[in-house]
């Protein structure tokens, strides 16, 4: 039954690709790197907050924010190419290696610090999302085309026991870890640091990416008139509240075939099947294109590296450098 629904998934992700090309033509290419533009200029305003996270928590250090970006954006890029959210791997090495003197828990405790934002927006525009009678229903997901989606729906017992799994491997973690428990728990709350200032919380992250979140709103505007599909309020919320249920099921590269599924569902009698397809993998087609030429241009200008596997090996070489000076 799972098998068949990935090949379910396969074929409808590849059709939509096929109207994608077969609809080329038609896209509206002003529309579209406007669109682009705009979704650039949202991830470098995130990646400064993100700098101010690091700058509370190093305050003594000398950071760049150049190299902050170039490790967000290359991240970012990876992410949309390679599943579970490998990109932050990169971005992990990349932005210890930017950070003089930082640590691994501290960095890694950094990233949860944006969360707040997608948390307190995100719940939101779920909320509409679901009570504009086209976004599915939780007990709907397992009908829908995306594989993982539906695998997880289909099978509560599986997700209960993948759930249970992942906090029982946490706690073993923890309990490897707990004869540096108290050094290790310095460096994570070293990472959360600007989380205890709340008004330079507020000031230097929650309302930058409050200002981010404005530049992707309208890049998500642009992308629905670049495809057809025409841009409004309620379309983009709708766009939005879609890539808050993909990134919640990070099993494919950028939450792809989460996203074909419902982009398929929510616009269903918007435009055309056809057209509705082809917006479906065209936006992340665009996205990840985009994001991966951004990202590997930081890598090989800022970095001076000269592929995602240079990264990933100098990260697993530094990584073992540690473990032996220790």
């Amino acid at each position: 039954m799972p098998l068949a629904s990935l090949g379910d998934d396969i074929s409808n992700f590849f059709g939509a690709v096929g109207d994608f090309f077969a609809r080329f033509g038609e896209i509206r290419f002003g529309s579209l790197l406007l669109g682009l533009a705009c979704f650039g200029v949202y991830l470098t305003i995130r990646s400064r907050a993100y700098f101010n996270v690091l700058r509370a928590a190093y305050p003594d250090e000398r950071i760049q924010w150049r190299r902050i970006w170039g490790a967000y954006m290359a991240a970012y890029g990876f992410n949309n190419v390679i599943p579970a959210r490998g990109g932050d791997v990169i971005k992990l090495f990349l932005t210890k290696s930017s950070v003089p003197h930082s640590s691994y828990p501290a960095i890694g405790a950094s990233f949860f610090v944006e969360l707040g934002w997608d948390a307190a927006w995100g719940a939101f525009i779920l909320v509409f999302a679901f009570t504009q009678g086209v976004f599915p229903k939780p007990p709907d997901f397992a009908k829908l085309n995306a594989f993982d989606l539906s695998l997880l729906a289909a099978h509560p017992r599986f997700t209960l026991f993948l759930l249970t799994f992942v906090a029982v491997a946490g706690l073993a973690g923890f309990a490897l870890l707990s004869r540096r428990v108290r050094a290790f728990w310095a460096r994570v709350r070293q990472g959360l640091t600007i989380l205890r200032d709340r008004r330079r919380y507020v000031r230097q992250v929650f309302a930058v990416q409050a200002g981010a979140f404005c530049f992707r709103f309208v890049a998500f505007w642009f992308l629905l008139d670049a495809f057809n599909i025409g841009g409004s309020v309620k379309n983009v919320l709708l766009v939005l509240g879609v890539n808050a249920v993909a990134a919640a099921v990070p099993f494919t590269p950028g939450g792809a075939g989460v996203q074909q599924a419902f982009l398929v569902k929510v616009f269903a009698g918007t435009a055309p099947s056809s057209t509705v397809a082809s917006y479906s993998v065209g936006q992340q087609i665009a996205i990840a294109t985009f994001s991966l030429a951004i990202g590997f241009l930081a890598l090989v200008t800022i970095f001076r590296f000269r592929s995602f596997r240079e990264v990933i090996d100098a990260g697993k070489a530094a990584r073992e450098a540690e473990k032996a000076a220790a």
